[in-house]
Order: structure tokens, then C-alpha cells, then sequence
């Protein structure tokens, strides 16, 4: 009877864990479900998690401004509504991970992320809009293919002043531009700045590096690339 008594408490323990993994796993929402979700709740709670500025260059439609890494951001959240849904995002998922642990700590019942941020939003052309209802333009696909026509390689550092990964990253490929400057051009082009480039390209997430020669892609590595790991793929 003891034997019984322990596996029954056994499998229910594992039947409360898959089901809290579930409902968890429920809480990460990709662009497409994201959106629906967002449509179907009344009076949608929709948090940008990212700076001012990169507010300003796009967002969601009824999104509200409160920077992670502000000062205000436990104060500005306190003005929600914990009982009801709260949709979290920020430019590619890490900043808006953090700001949703917060906020379920803090009480919150339903807190709902954007799988891949705003760029895997934009990557699906969901819609989205500025202050001023203008995009920026940043670069043309055809400046892109200008840009990677050189008798050098051709580095493209695809990244956001935002993105913890691209900063890492940022020194070291500056100290490349200098020690390969005679076979390699190094060109870093700011994502928030290039949107409509972004999606011609596919990018759905930051850093991003593409290497070229003559104009044709070698390779492209999607995260955080170390300069040895760099080194080894322009030999």
C-alpha cells in the first residue's frame, strides 16, 4: 500500500510539473500567435520594453514605453492591471525575458512575450507603427549590394546599441578593422536604422554576421561570434 501510495504521488507530481511547463511554455509567444492573442483580449496591456529611442523609430500599435533598463520601470509598471493579460516585447526576446520574470514576480497573472522581439515581427510584416507614421529608411537593398562589392572581404556586423551580444562584439571588430585592413572591410549597419533592409535580407535575429567575397555570401553566423571563431572563417 506504501509502494502504491508513493508511485500515485509520483505520477501526479509529474502530471503538476508537465502541466506547469505547459502553461509556461504557453507564456512564449511567436509574432504570429503574439498578434492573435492581442487581438483577441479587450483593452490589450502592450509593454515595449526598449529604449525611448528605439520606440520612436517603430512599434507596436497601443504599445506603452517602459524601458527595462530605465529607472522608472518598477513604478510605470505598477500602473497595470496584475489581473489582467500584459504583453511583453523588446527588440530580439532578452530584454523583455528579464522585464516578464520581474513582472511575474511582482504578481502579475498572465505576462505574455514576443518570441524573437520586434525583428522577428517585422520579419512577418505584421503591422507597426512610429510617432510620426514615417519608417525609417535606412539602406536600400540596392546600397546593400553596392556596399558588398569590393576586391576585400566584406564583413557586415548586423547589430542594435541595445543588443548585449553586438556589444561584446563591437570591440573586437573594431580591432579587426584595423589588423585586416589590407583584405578585409568590415561595414556594421544599425538594424532599428534598416528595417525594410532587415526583412529583404531574412534577418530574424541579432547580431547578425555575413561575410562576402565579390559580392557573393560565404558564410553568415546568427549570435555571438568570439574574434578567434572569426579569425578561423577569413582564412
Amino acid at each position: 500500500m506504501h509502494k502504491i501510495t508513493i508511485v500515485l504521488v509520483a505520477i501526479l507530481s509529474l502530471a503538476s510539473c508537465n502541466q506547469a511547463n505547459k502553461n509556461q511554455q504557453k507564456e512564449l509567444l511567436s509574432p504570429t500567435e503574439f498578434s492573435k492573442k492581442i487581438s483577441e483580449t479587450t483593452l490589450a496591456q502592450i509593454v515595449d520594453v526598449r529604449t525611448p529611442d528605439e520606440f520612436r523609430k517603430g512599434h507596436l500599435t497601443h504599445a506603452l514605453n517602459y524601458d527595462w533598463n530605465g529607472s522608472n520601470f518598477e513604478s510605470e509598471i505598477s500602473g497595470l492591471d496584475k489581473n489582467k493579460p500584459v504583453f511583453v516585447y523588446c527588440l530580439s526576446g532578452g530584454r523583455s525575458g528579464s522585464a516578464a520574470s520581474k513582472m511575474r514576480s511582482d504578481g502579475f497573472k498572465e505576462v505574455y512575450e514576443l518570441e524573437g522581439g520586434i525583428i522577428k515581427w517585422r520579419a512577418k510584416n505584421l503591422e507597426e507603427t512610429t510617432e510620426n507614421k514615417t519608417m525609417p529608411a535606412g539602406y536600400l537593398l540596392e546600397d546593400f549590394q553596392k556596399l558588398i562589392q569590393s576586391d576585400k572581404l566584406v564583413l557586415i556586423d548586423f547589430y542594435a546599441d541595445w543588443c548585449e551580444p553586438c556589444l561584446r562584439m563591437k570591440p573586437f571588430l573594431e580591432e579587426l578593422t584595423v589588423e585586416q585592413a589590407s583584405t578585409l572591410k568590415i561595414i556594421r549597419i544599425n538594424a532599428d536604422d534598416n528595417q525594410a533592409l532587415l526583412k529583404s535580407l531574412n534577418i530574424e535575429g541579432l547580431p547578425e554576421l555575413q561575410l562576402y567575397q565579390n559580392g557573393i555570401l560565404k558564410w553568415s553566423h546568427n549570435g555571438f561570434m568570439s574574434k578567434e571563431a572569426i579569425l578561423k572563417q577569413l582564412e
